[in-house]
């Protein structure tokens, strides 16, 4: 059976913009969350936008969308980019006060077009000369759902290609964040006419003819000349996620998938950090057809991110930002140091003092500046005793808490 892609359009369009949750709005209301989105990446006050499988689940009371959605989330992923860009104008409250390159190329093209009335006529609207990536002012994530189960990296797989996947693991290794080239924007030396080449992977062949309709009837030649102002570019990191200890069968070694990190996803992760990312699993196409022709039919895979979320390294759950009053209240007691000191590896008897010290390594202290004289806040701590003193449990019990830690 054939998909009908315009009406999943439109019941993403009613889903922004009906969608609410009760009691969590102004004075306990209805909250249209999506709506406050909307009218925030209108306005150019926010960049990401986040869609929770979860509440469009329970909106459309449909799941077949919603595995269409997970089977095929790039493909979803423009299609709900598309249904915001078609309703975010109705959203908008008011002007942008700051103007990129792109407002000052759509305000040469209207302008152009006013002064060219008679023309008008035969020419596509003027938006619809632009790509839609280059459009586009905002970015759309998936959250996957809840009841969805944790997939392995080893069971990363070639059925699992296009699909909404989360893994869990350990950033072994992350790059700088440069800028990746998304729309390249031309000028031609004859007409002066822009013309726009989005760019789908990690490299392109330049345009070199102008194909604009002046130079087509009147055979100049006109070259095309990049424009770096004019042309896209989004922030991109690619992350190194090693699988966990308890994944790991036992004489085997530990499989890693490489992550692509555009956009807001950047900066979120370090080497060393246990994460939950929640991605598009896809393949990656090498950059020359040389290249193409010597893999042969075999291709590399990595994961697209589309959330990323710090974890617990002791339960594997989210670790969360704020503390409870009845965590602030237990802080306050008298003994609380010697209740944390004591909660480090409980199943070893006494070593107070090691403890001591092990905990005040694990919180560190504050980095000062006396008279020029940098003092570090970290310290380092070498257990030295005899075979059978619990050296090795201590530290074992310190790597299992601390988050970014190898024993």
């Amino acid at each position: 059976m054939a998909l009908d892609y315009e009406a999943d359009k439109e019941k993403f369009k009613d889903f922004l913009n009906t969608f609410y949750t009760d009691g969590t709005g102004p004075e306990g209301g209805k909250d249209y969350k999506y709506c406050r989105q909307l009218t925030a990446v209108a306005n150019r006050e926010q960049v990401s936008m986040v869609v929770e499988l979860d509440e469009l689940e329970e909106f459309l009371d449909k799941e077949e969308l919603i595995e269409r959605v997970e089977n095929n989330a790039k493909r979803y992923s423009q299609i709900m980019a598309e249904a915001v860009s078609e309703i975010s104008p109705d959203h908008k409250t008011r002007d942008s006060a700051s103007k990129n390159a792109l407002d000052i190329f759509l305000e040469h093209r209207l302008e152009t077009a006013r002064q060219h009335e008679d023309d008008l006529l035969n020419q596509p609207e003027v938006s619809a000369q632009f790509p839609p990536e280059l459009l586009h002012r905002f970015e759309i994530y998936w959250k996957a759902r809840s009841s969805e189960p944790v997939t392995k990296i080893r069971d990363l797989k070639a059925n699992k290609i296009g699909k909404l996947v989360t893994i869990h693991g350990t950033v072994i290794r992350s790059s700088e964040v440069r800028p990746l080239l998304s729309v390249v924007t031309y000028s031609c030396d004859m007409c002066s006419a822009e013309t726009f080449q989005p760019i789908s992977g990690r490299s392109f062949v330049p345009l070199v003819g102008c194909i604009s309709d002046f130079c087509k009837s009147n055979k100049t030649g006109g070259r095309l000349q990049l424009q770096t102002r004019g042309s896209k570019f989004r922030k991109f990191q690619e992350l190194k996620i090693q699988e966990q200890t308890v994944d790991v069968p036992a004489g085997h070694v530990p499989r890693a998938i490489t992550i692509h990190c555009q956009g807001e996803n950047t900066r979120l992760a370090a080497a060393g950090d246990h994460v939950a990312i929640t991605g598009i699993f896809l393949p990656l196409s090498k950059s020359t057809a040389f290249q193409q022709i010597a893999q042969g039919l075999l291709t590399e895979t990595y994961l697209e991110a589309q959330r990323i979320i710090h974890l617990s390294k002791w339960d594997d759950g989210e670790i969360g930002d704020e503390l409870t009053e009845e965590e602030i209240l237990e802080m306050s007691e008298v003994d609380f140091y010697d209740k944390l000191a004591a909660s480090i590896a409980p199943e070893v008897y006494g070593h107070e003092d090691v403890k001591k010290s092990l905990l005040l390594m694990l919180v560190s202290g504050v980095e000062r500046n006396v008279g020029g004289l940098k003092i570090r806040g970290t310290i380092n701590i070498c257990l030295m005793g005899d075979p059978g003193v619990a050296k090795s449990q201590l530290l074992s019990y310190v790597d299992r808490l601390a988050p970014r830690s190898k024993l």
